[in-house]
């Protein structure tokens, strides 16, 4: 499914976090104006972003996709101090939900949360680039971001511990709020983090595809109403006139086919009406 973490917009109440504070750090240091850097997703915030994106020739809707963390982060010298030689190393196993933890001779393992089926965590081999302390709310108690170019990924706790071993998230690694405080402190920044496990290839849904990713599309036309019948996996006539509507009503073209962007517009819709915003 789409690889993407938490859209970033002006939403009410406002998005805040780590985060949004690391987007306004960017902007500014592109020269922008996003307001105060306080972690808060206002319509500054949106201003800003909108005009960044109109200058790099990407969609100016005002919401970090995957897009347009790619052109903020790019070039961007993060401070990577550490060397490799001395760093302990990361390693997240999606499927079985456990972070381990080598250095020093030892490993000590965390069970986490990870992405949901829909905004799957990012596999692949990132660094540790940004580390935050109190960040609250969702993020828990701690919050250190990836390196991975197209979206706000990072490990952080969490205020919702009973997720924790479960897929839930937009793609971050949540931990318990004692777990995250130990890892914090044995996590410089550079650390390297390898995030394996399944990988689910994006592909356009149409009349007659069947499947889990079928299944969680059913489930999001079904909150949002378009869907009466319960989801079933199958992509039938009653899923095709649902997503025809949802574009019509989102103002796309109607081909009655998921693609990216149906899919992405129906995730912000998603969670914008069920208010899930949290990382």
């Amino acid at each position: 499914m789409l690889m993407a973490s938490r859209f970033l917009r002006w939403h009410s109440p406002m998005m805040i976090g780590p985060d949004v504070l690391e987007i306004q750090t960017l902007m500014a240091a592109h020269g922008l104006d996003p307001g105060p850097l306080d972690g808060i997703f206002g319509p500054l915030t949106k201003q800003a972003l909108r005009q960044f994106q109109k200058t790099h020739g990407l969609k100016d809707d005002g919401i970090t996709g995957p897009d347009t963390w790619r052109a903020l982060t790019r070039g961007y010298d993060y401070d990577l101090a550490a060397t490799a030689a001395v760093l302990p190393k990361i390693h997240v196993h999606v499927d079985t939900r456990i972070l381990t933890m080598t250095g020093n001779g030892t490993i000590t393992a965390y069970p986490v949360a990870v992405g949901k089926p829909s905004t799957p965590s990012p596999v692949g081999e990132w660094k540790v680039v940004f580390k935050s302390m109190n960040p609250g709310g969702p993020f828990g108690v701690r919050w250190m971001r990836l390196s991975v170019p197209w979206g706000g990924y990072g490990i952080h706790g969490t205020n919702n511990p009973n997720s924790i071993g479960r897929a839930v998230s937009h793609g971050c690694i949540r931990l318990y709020n004692e777990d995250v405080v130990r890892l914090y402190d044995l996590t410089p920044v550079g650390t390297p983090v390898s995030i394996t496990g399944t990988v689910r290839k994006i592909r356009t849904l149409k009349y007659g595809t069947r499947g889990q990713d079928v299944q969680q599309v059913e489930q999001m036309l079904f909150d949002l109403g378009y869907l009466s019948l319960a989801p079933n996996s199958y992509f039938g006539q009653s899923t095709q006139r649902a997503v025809l509507a949802f574009q019509k009503d989102q103002k796309l073209p109607r081909t009655g086919r998921v693609d990216r962007s149906t899919l992405k517009a129906l995730q912000i819709e998603h969670d914008r009406v069920m208010d899930d915003t949290n990382p």
